[in-house]
């Protein structure tokens, strides 16, 4: 102050003291936050637990078994024993108790769909600054077009939005029973458009290379989320000729079809890993893997020697496969034995965001990333 005086002229300190107190401070400074990582969720549909080859396995699962072993193996992880009620607990994080999807599945007439006041994973990943995008099977509803993955929280998505059709065609086939006549239509989208085109493609290799052509145009400025949904292996038990050849020994017709069907898949979750380390992203990513259910053992699926099948509430049709593979882990080549759930990942990939639950309604499952 000039004159000793309050209240009279303040003179601002020299340089050279401003300078020693930002000095002063910069220790106090919070360390910067790593980069989120990139997310990506696959999703196989009735995948059974003796599937694949570090269950013992007699069908071929060679890039499955080595990202599994490379990361942690889930050997007490559980889902729903159906499509729609594993999808609407993986995307909610709720129960399906709460979200009144608890009655078997959406059928393709049914004026059904998650309730749109649940904020589902992709919306809140978005809020935390994800470009998110969707591959392959929707099944939480499509009666209104506020119940598409576009209106849910996915910036983009391409795949089919019934249960199963024609791995093919793309066709789906429904028996209108009051009418007592079969009609099909076409189940395929790009964005919120039918997507024509793609007949006679068959439908794994379609999802991967979307798959791929996403991660090689994303730009890193923003994290990636990825949630791809094959339609594999879940009947109509169709794959190209090439793949049941090495199954040859297998007398069983429905058997052989599926374990084609199997090592196809395991071939494309192959192909993403290629191209998540070919353009980079591999290193910061996040890459979980599970079934929907238990496998089928009407139509090829083997869950031995788990009891039951898909639609059971027995082991077989509720205890899943299941992975994480990342270079992000503290822990790698490890079995976990600890109690996870399909409703988990939510709260634990919002967390491994950096985002928040906030908006959502109570949750039911947790935040397992300390247990992984």
């Amino acid at each position: 102050r000039v004159g000793g005086m309050a209240g009279q002229l303040c003179v601002p300190p020299p340089l050279s003291r401003v300078y020693c107190l930002s000095l002063f401070c910069l220790p106090r400074l919070a360390a910067a936050r790593p980069p989120a990582p990139h997310l990506v969720l696959v999703l196989a549909d009735d995948l059974g637990w003796g599937d694949v080859g570090w269950h013992g396995s007699a069908i071929r699962t060679p890039r499955l078994d080595a990202l599994g072993a490379g990361g942690v193996r889930l050997e007490r992880y559980y889902t729903q024993p159906l499509c729609t009620p594993s999808r609407s607990q993986l995307l909610s994080g709720r129960y399906q108790i709460h979200t009144g999807l608890q009655h078997q599945i959406i059928w393709p007439c049914q004026p059904s769909c998650v309730p749109l006041d649940e904020k589902l994973l992709p919306e809140l990943l978005q809020e935390a600054g994800y470009v998110t995008h969707m591959v392959g099977k929707w099944h939480l509803g499509m009666y209104r077009k506020e119940c598409l993955p576009t209106r849910r929280g996915f910036d983009t998505y391409f795949g089919y939005l019934l249960g199963s059709e024609d791995y093919y065609s793309h066709n789906r086939c429904v028996l209108i029973k009051a009418k007592n006549v079969t009609r099909c239509a076409l189940d395929f989208r790009d964005g919120e458009e039918v997507a024509t085109g793609f007949k006679n493609m068959y439908s794994t290799n379609l999802f991967t290379e979307r798959a791929i052509d996403l991660i090689a145009n994303h730009k890193t400025e923003k994290p990636l989320f990825l949630y791809l949904a094959f339609q594999s292996v879940h009947e109509p038990l169709e794959v190209p000729e090439e793949y049941m050849k090495p199954y040859s020994s297998i007398k069983d017709v429905k058997r052989r079809h599926y374990a084609g069907m199997v090592t196809l898949m395991d071939e494309a979750v192959g192909n993403l890993t290629d191209a998540l380390k070919r353009y980079g992203l591999w290193d910061n990513t996040v890459l979980v893997f599970s079934t929907d259910n238990g496998g089928q053992t009407l139509a090829g699926g083997n869950n031995w020697p788990l009891r039951g099948r898909k639609w059971t509430l027995w082991e077989g049709g509720v205890r899943g496969v299941g992975f994480v593979a990342s270079p992000l882990l503290k822990q790698k080549g490890v079995e976990s034995h600890e109690l996870i759930h399909i409703s988990d990942w939510l709260p634990t990939l919002v967390h491994l965001a950096g985002g928040h639950t906030n908006g959502t309604k109570p949750l039911d499952g947790f935040d397992v990333w300390k247990a992984i």
